[in-house]
C-alpha cells in the first residue's frame, strides 16, 4: 500500500509538472489534486486494514463466546449450611483426599489425610511439583476434590455457599498482588469495614508498619499498578497484612514468606502466633525453607503428590527420609555460600 501511495504521488507530480509547463494547470490546482488523491488513498488503506482485522476480531469473539458459554463445574449446594463467622473454634480436616487435573494421567494429590484445629499452624513442604499449591487451593474450592472430602467445622466444604466459604478463608498466593490505589484501599479489599486501627495492627504483625509509617502519606500512600513502587519483600508483607485484615477462620500462606530475610520471617511468624485472633484460627503455610516450617505444630511432607510424612520438626528429622534430604540439601546450600 505504501508503494502504491508513493507511486501515485510521483505520477501526479510528473504529469502535473508537464501540464504546468504547458500552462494547462496552475500550481495550486496540482497541490489540491495531490491532497485529494492522498485522502482517497488513505481511506482505501484504512479500509484494507479493517478487512485485515475482521478475521482476527472474529476469532477473538469466538474465543470470548466459548468462555462465556462455559458452565461452572463447581456445584453450589442447593441448601447451603450456614458458616458461623463469630465461631471461636475451628477445625479443618482432609479425609483421604485425591485430586487429578483434567486429562492428567496421574493424580496431582492422592490420599491426603490430616486434621488441624484452632491455634495450630500447619506447614507444607516438599520439592517443586510435589502438589503443595494444589493442596492449599482445595481449601477455598478453587478446585473440587475427586475422592475423599475436606471438612471445615465438621461440615463438608461443598455444603457451604461459595461466598460464605471464601469469606472464611484468607488466601495469599505465591505472587503478591497489589492494586492501584492507596494502601488503605488495598488493605480493605477483603474487609471493606476495617478500621484504621485494624489495618495498622495487621501491618505491625506483617512487619510492614515501619516502612508505611516512614512515608508522610501513611495509609494514603499511593500504590502503583502491581505494586511496582515497592520491593518484593514489601509487597509480600503488604499482601500478608491484607489477609490479616480480613479476619478469617483459615489463613493460607502459599510460599508467601519467600522474599523475606530470615529475621523478618521469624519475627512475622512469632507475631502471628501471639495474635489473639490468629490463636482462634488455623494457619496453613507453604514454604521451601526448613526454618520457616520448623516451629509448626504439624508439618506435612509431600513428594510427587503423596503425603510421605507428617509430624513435628523433631519427629520428621528423626524418621522421615524426604524431610532429611530437604534439610541436608539446604545445609549444603548454606555451606556453599
Amino acid at each position: 500500500m505504501t508503494l502504491i501511495m508513493s507511486g501515485t504521488n510521483v505520477a501526479i507530480v510528473w504529469f502535473g509538472a508537464k501540464l504546468i509547463g504547458a500552462q494547462s494547470m496552475q500550481v495550486g490546482n496540482l497541490i489540491a489534486f495531490m491532497s485529494y488523491a492522498m485522502q482517497i488513498l488513505m481511506s482505501f488503506m484504512m479500509l484494507s486494514m479493517v478487512f485485515v482485522f475482521i478475521p482476527r476480531a472474529q476469532a477473538s469473539a469466538k474465543r470470548i463466546q466459548t468462555v462465556l458459554a462455559l458452565k461452572s463445574t463447581m456445584k453450589q449446594a442447593e441448601h447451603p449450611v450456614a458458616l458461623d463467622p463469630d465461631a471461636k473454634q475451628h477445625d479443618l480436616k482432609f479425609d483421604h483426599v485425591e485430586y487429578r487435573y483434567r486429562q492428567a494421567e496421574m493424580p496431582a494429590l492422592s490420599d491426603i489425610d490430616f486434621e488441624a484445629h484452632s491455634g495450630q499452624t500447619v506447614a507444607i513442604i516438599g520439592g517443586t511439583g510435589s502438589g503443595k499449591t494444589t493442596l492449599v487451593s482445595l481449601i477455598p474450592r478453587f478446585y473440587d476434590v475427586d475422592k475423599g472430602e475436606i471438612e471445615l467445622d465438621g461440615h463438608n466444604i461443598n455444603d457451604f455457599s461459595m461466598k460464605d466459604l471464601r469469606a472464611q478463608v484468607s488466601f495469599v498466593p505465591q505472587k503478591a498482588t497489589l492494586f492501584t490505589g492507596t494502601i488503605r484501599d488495598n488493605m480493605k479489599y477483603g474487609n471493606p469495614d476495617a478500621t484504621d486501627d485494624q489495618i495498622w495492627h495487621a501491618l505491625e504483625i506483617a512487619r510492614a508498619k515501619d516502612f508505611v509509617e516512614e512515608d508522610p502519606a501513611g495509609l494514603d500512600l499511593q500504590v502503583e499498578q502491581g505494586g511496582d513502587n515497592f520491593s518484593g519483600g514489601q509487597k509480600q508483607r503488604l499482601a500478608i497484612a491484607r489477609s490479616l485484615v480480613k479476619q478469617a477462620a483459615v489463613y493460607v500462606f502459599d510460599d508467601s514468606f519467600s522474599a523475606l530475610d530470615f529475621k523478618t520471617d521469624a519475627d512475622l511468624r512469632a507475631a502471628l502466633r501471639a495474635d489473639k485472633h490468629i490463636q482462634q484460627s488455623i494457619t496453613v503455610i507453604v514454604a521451601q525453607r526448613i526454618a520457616t516450617v520448623a516451629d509448626a505444630d504439624l508439618i506435612l511432607v509431600l513428594d510427587n503428590g503423596k503425603l510421605v510424612g507428617k509430624g513435628t520438626h523433631d519427629e520428621l528429622r528423626a524418621t522421615n527420609k524426604v524431610y532429611q534430604e530437604i534439610i541436608h540439601s539446604q545445609l549444603r546450600e548454606e555451606d556453599d555460600k
